[in-house]
């Protein structure tokens, strides 16, 4: 059996914006694997809103989205994915240009695309007397996003012998969760159940069931650690996506085996001899998102999803006394790109008198856009030339100037790292 997903599903028809940004947030931080998002309302304005939405969540959650979408063409598929998100879903009904769905398949690969389908469906004759997922997977579309609402023969026959794997939607009232997930076909469940519900605890439940689910599980058992006399491992906290260190404390075997339950670091405090919850108090959690051991076995090193500040003083870090620093030069390259990303966003909200940044932004985005034209010329001219001195120039002042076209349109280095890594 593979591993089986809990996938929550978001209608973003009439909602709040609010909300279900709050709402994806919850489920990224609570354990869900995936999350599906969907308005499939056909007026332009309600569609561009959403979509702009679906932009937003990107910032907010770390595990892949589905977006669910009204299509009508080639061009609105290519707008889903502009969000951001991981695959798009094609609701069938109401797709009348089924050559879309190869076109898509063609382009972004049969992983992106996903069909929503009924029970009913799947049954009805399709085109040139197919059956429905038959043609479906002639296309090359990858997955089928199955509604259901009770598990009979028929449907739990439909599952079986479907040429492709399915994803099950279902508000799990009338069924359930573990006998949906046990059918081998079925990747994983997609529902509203687990809104304001712990679904670690679930994934806990199905995996005493024999039941494949992402969880997080230490490789090495904690009393393979050197702790110290009091049993005691040093943690050393670092953010997961700057590298900044944020904090040292200290964990039991108790604490370890809670962090690696609940995926919330939990540390033993020294002087009030007991476990805590960082951030239980002021809700600046930290979530699990790596845990390694050094050589010696007796240091762990977390990268956690920082909430709010680390240190207790409002700091990001615990680490902000400066005691000794000789000057150097930083050559991280994430870090130089955001700085001058940074700098050039400054210039954009605080302008300051002589600045070309300044003069860039006040002229507008025609010359940005022929800036970067001239600059792109430039690397051209610079590459046809022996040695990389000049090219090394050129595409530095590029890569300047688009920083600034990109800040101009709203855009971050997080909007187009996420989309590189979509690609990968």
């Amino acid at each position: 059996m593979t591993e089986k997903y809990i996938i929550p599903y978001i209608n973003g028809e009439g909602e709040v914006s609010g909300n279900v940004i709050r709402l994806s947030k919850d489920y990224s931080l609570g354990g869900a694997d995936k999350i599906i998002l969907y308005n499939f309302a056909k007026d332009e304005k309600t569609r561009e809103e959403f979509l702009s939405l679906a932009k937003e969540i990107t910032k907010v959650i770390d595990i892949p989205f589905y977006i669910g979408t009204y299509i009508e063409n080639f061009e609105d598929v290519k707008k889903a994915f502009y969000t951001g998100a991981s695959a798009v879903i094609v609701r069938y009904k109401t797709l009348y240009n089924k050559e879309v769905l190869k076109e898509a398949v063609d382009r972004f690969g049969s992983d992106k695309v996903i069909v929503e389908l009924t029970i009913e469906q799947c049954v009805k004759k399709g085109r040139d007397n197919d059956e429905c997922l038959s043609f479906l997977d002639s296309v090359g579309v990858g997955t089928v996003l199955l509604k259901t609402e009770q598990l009979d023969k028929q449907t739990n026959d439909i599952i079986e012998a479907s040429p492709l794997p399915i994803i099950i939607k279902d508000s799990l009232i009338n069924n359930d969760i573990i006998e949906l997930l046990k059918i081998d076909n079925v990747l994983g469940i997609s529902t509203n159940f687990f809104e304001n519900k712990d679904i670690r605890k679930a994934k806990h439940a199905l995996k005493e069931n024999g039941i494949i689910v992402n969880l997080l599980e230490s490789k090495i058992p904690f009393s393979e650690f050197k702790a110290d006399s009091n049993g005691l491992v040093p943690v050393i906290v670092q953010d997961y996506k700057s590298g900044d260190v944020l904090m040292l404390a200290y964990m039991n075997e108790e604490a370890y085996n809670k962090t690696i339950t609940d995926g919330k670091m939990t540390y033993y405090s020294r002087s009030r001899q007991s476990l805590w919850v960082k951030g239980e108090t002021s809700g600046h959690y930290q979530y699990v998102k790596e845990l390694a051991i050094d050589c010696d076995k007796d240091t762990i090193l977390a990268k956690v999803m920082q909430v709010g500040a680390a240190c207790h003083t409002g700091n990001h870090s615990c680490f902000y006394t400066e005691l000794v620093k000789k000057e150097y030069e930083d050559y991280n390259p994430s870090r130089i790109f955001n700085d001058v990303y940074d700098v050039i966003m400054d210039r954009k909200k605080n302008p300051k008198e002589g600045s070309y940044t300044n003069y860039l932004f006040d002229k507008g985005i025609d010359k940005i856009l022929k800036k970067c034209g001239e600059e792109a010329t430039e690397i051209t001219i610079a590459a046809k030339n022996p040695g990389t001195e000049e090219l090394r120039y050129e595409i530095a002042d590029y890569l300047y100037h688009l920083m600034v076209l990109m800040a101009e349109c709203g855009l971050d280095w997080k909007d187009i790292t996420t989309e590189l890594a979509h690609r990968k």
